[in-house]
């Protein structure tokens, strides 16, 4: 039924181990789907009728992830997996986890409590056993995302799962079942409960999709994507120049957004949030500032959604960029400029990209003759070594300090940033003897 080839060793050992301990063993969820698609899953679980500190015993490595639940993560050569027993679970209290699971050796009552048919199979490799209680099967061949039992009593559970349901619909591209989809608004009083950081993790894995403008329109249309970021929201229907746009700025986001590289989730964010302020900067077909409060916007949301200081700067950055306008009558001091704003030639070739996805965004025709003019100009500065950070400079603080006599301070960093003005404008003078007597003649 199922490719065993495809398997990894390490969860056929588990498995192995597990049914000559006399317990019962399946691959589950996910990775299951996954085969029956034809893809190769990125992780492996298995569940089991052995309790966890049985299974705790039978292997080396074991990190008790979230016994709790029971749930072990197993460590072997070639990776990990997480082993979970047979349960069911009593009611849900906080919108995400069960107030207390009950183990149980029925596979059947462990799978009637998952979230989706297409993730409620169970495969035993050893007898080529599929179980599949909820059609899940079926719904696979169909394309279709559909609860496990009555859709409002799922998303009443946890919170989560009405974003799952968009993020599967993105992913691989089904629908949503038309009463799975109704529960979704039914159920947003739950979903507000869910930690932000969970939500992150959903949006991550959407945004991987080969069109994530999928999952957001679903999200919107459910009413989910006004709970996290209604900043998005508030684009629909605000039209834009009908000469350079043909759609209004929420569809122009998405579709930025899929025309980004889908492996790189800084690009895929900063295309989905790089026209986040027009609605609120826009006067007729003018959008004023748009990318300077648009970095503040966007820090706000990537803040809440507890995103990372380093990739939350990376977009920021990027949107408060996205708007340069080159032409081959830039000196190279204005190039030199743009690469300090952008934080070092590096982030060039991201800053292109966002402005090629903002352009297939337009459903316009790419013209790259400017970005590939604009970055020879960058490689020869690069290979020039210009200074374009204090760093870079020729002398230090204590030099400042030395020349000046002043002691450590704000002046100090102050001086330093007026001689890399004037460095940026003039690289030959980023010698020590320039710099020396530019301080003298700024004292």
């Amino acid at each position: 039924m199922l490719e065993n080839n495809a398997i990894p060793s390490g969860a056929a050992y588990i498995i192995k181990t597990l049914l000559d301990h006399g317990a019962q063993a399946y691959l589950v969820g996910g990775c299951v789907r996954d085969l029956l698609l034809g893809k190769t899953p990125k992780e492996w679980d298995i569940t089991t009728s052995a309790p966890p500190k049985e299974v705790s015993k039978l292997f080396t490595k074991v990190i008790p992830t979230g016994i709790k639940y029971g749930t072990v993560t197993v460590l072997l050569d070639d990776g990990q997996y997480e082993v979970t027993t047979f349960r069911c679970d009593e009611k849900y209290v906080d919108g995400r986890h069960p107030s207390n699971v009950k183990f149980t050796d029925d596979i059947h009552q462990d799978l009637s409590r998952r979230d989706f048919t297409i993730n409620a199979m169970a495969y035993n490799p050893s007898t080529n056993e599929l179980i599949d209680d909820h059609a899940g099967k079926i719904d696979l061949e169909k394309k279709i995302i559909r609860t496990v039992g009555q859709p409002i009593d799922r998303f009443n559970e946890d919170g989560l799962r009405s974003i799952r349901a968009c993020r599967f619909a993105a992913t691989l591209n089904f629908n949503i079942e038309k009463e799975t989809f109704e529960a979704i608004g039914k159920t947003l009083k739950v979903t507000k409960k869910v930690a932000p950081e969970r939500i992150r993790d959903e949006l991550i894995k959407m945004l991987a999709a080969d069109k994530p403008s999928i999952g957001f329109e679903l999200m919107r249309q459910g009413g989910l994507l006004a709970l996290f970021m209604p900043e998005l929201v508030a684009c629909y229907g605000v039209d834009q120049p009908p000469q350079y746009h043909k759609y209004d700025v929420y569809w122009h986001s998405l579709y930025a957004c899929d025309a980004a590289p889908k492996d790189n989730l800084i690009l895929r964010l900063a295309a989905l949030l790089h026209d986040i302020a027009k609605p609120k900067c826009k006067k007729d077909y003018t959008y004023y500032n748009h990318d300077i409060v648009g970095m503040k916007m966007a820090q706000k949301i990537l803040k809440h959604l507890h995103f990372s200081s380093s990739d939350t700067n990376k977009i920021v950055n990027l949107i408060g960029n996205h708007m340069f306008n080159y032409t081959a009558s830039w000196g190279d001091a204005a190039v030199r400029r743009l690469l300090v704003r952008l934080g070092g030639a590096e982030n060039a070739k991201d800053l292109f990209a966002l402005r090629q996805a903002d352009t297939k965004g337009m459903e316009r025709e790419i013209e790259s003759d400017y970005l590939r003019e604009l970055q020879g100009r960058i490689d020869k500065i690069v290979a020039e070594e210009n200074a374009l950070h204090v760093k870079d400079l020729k002398i230090s603080g204590k030099d400042v300090m030395q020349a000046l006599k002043i002691k450590p301070g704000p002046e100090v960093g102050k001086v330093l940033q007026a001689l890399l003005e004037k460095v940026l404008d003039d690289p030959s003078l980023n010698n020590r003897e320039a710099l020396i007597t530019l301080i003298k003649s700024h004292a």
